[in-house]
């Protein structure tokens, strides 16, 4: 029903800043708890950051509170993703999801759609 692609990943060193994007279609996307999930080599995709459809309130995980601000331009249809700050560990790739239903909001199984991810890699 909502198409996302995420874009503005890249290479970064420690401490610097990236801002990812998440352009959706077919469908706004204040119709939907927004997320970002990331996944390193080797591990699991996990929470980063979700926002509210309406008040906008947002919850980060720990390792990211402080550097990273999930914010959502609905006039543009745009999820973004501000990381500042950047660690070596943050290197994953970084997806954008759309929860339409019932579900966890800190869990892939409660997000209904996805972008295809992009990546971010931090050197140090």
């Amino acid at each position: 029903q909502v198409q996302l692609v995420e874009s503005g990943g890249g290479l970064v060193q420690a401490g610097g800043s990236l801002r990812l994007s998440c352009a959706a279609s077919g469908r706004a996307i204040n119709w939907y708890v927004m997320g970002w999930f990331r996944q390193a080599p080797g591990k699991e995709r996990e929470f980063v950051a979700t926002i509210n459809r309406i008040t906008r309130s947002t919850y980060y995980t720990d390792s990211v509170k402080g550097r990273f601000t999930i914010s959502r331009d609905n006039a543009e249809n745009t999820l973004l993703l501000q990381m500042n700050s950047l660690k070596p560990e943050d290197t994953a790739v970084y997806y954008c999801a759309a929860k339409d239903g019932r579900g966890s909001l800190y869990d892939t199984s409660g997000y209904d759609y996805w972008g295809q991810g992009t990546q971010v890699t931090v050197s140090s």
